[in-house]
């Protein structure tokens, strides 16, 4: 149980699985296939499905790139949080959706895995939260041109060390699709 008591609930969390940041990510299409599985699964158990959308520099909001990518769609019950940072608590509204629904548990999905997923994790645990990173349903470019390790190897690594992160009164996990039950 997370150090949010009073939170006994889990949500799941789409990050930016929107047209222009998921354009050109690796494995792309079974990515974007995994989520849609995550929400059927959420939306049939009755869990709460968070949708985040980052908009700034060269991601307009109300673009053609800020949408969500098609064959994913919100439903108007659903949160939709906008944010302009990384981490997706940073400057939004997202630990208030959370706190009005009494999720104390995040299960995790989206984009990008070496920027946007890591900081919302870690920012997600450092408030308190249970955290289940779904590893196979998150992704990210290839800036290996820039010095970066490989796309396959951002993911491979994120998962590994998610799977082995803990802090006080609080789990965190890697899961794949599959294997997430809500």
């Amino acid at each position: 149980m997370s150090t949010l008591s009073e939170r006994p609930n889990t949500a799941l969390l789409v990050v930016d699985v929107q047209t222009g940041v998921v354009g050109e990510a690796y494995d792309r299409n079974q990515v974007v296939a995994n989520i849609g599985m995550l929400v059927g699964k959420a939306r049939a158990g009755g869990v709460p499905v968070v949708w985040v959308q980052h908009s700034g520099e060269g991601l307009a909001k109300d673009s053609d790139e800020w949408q969500l990518v098609p064959e994913l769609s919100r439903e108007d019950s659903e949160a939709l949080v906008h944010k302009t940072y990384a981490d997706s608590f940073e400057a939004t509204d997202l630990e208030q959706v959370l706190a009005d629904a009494g999720i104390g548990h995040l299960v995790v999905s989206g984009a990008q895995t070496d920027e946007c997923i890591r900081s919302t994790i870690h920012g997600a645990m450092v408030r308190g939260y249970d955290v289940t990173l779904v590893g196979d349903a998150h992704t990210t470019e290839d800036l290996s041109e820039w010095g970066a390790p490989t796309p396959d190897k951002v993911i491979g690594h994120t998962n590994l060390y998610w799977a082995n992160h803990r802090a006080p009164g609080r789990t965190a996990a890697v899961k794949q699709t599959d294997e997430v039950t809500f």
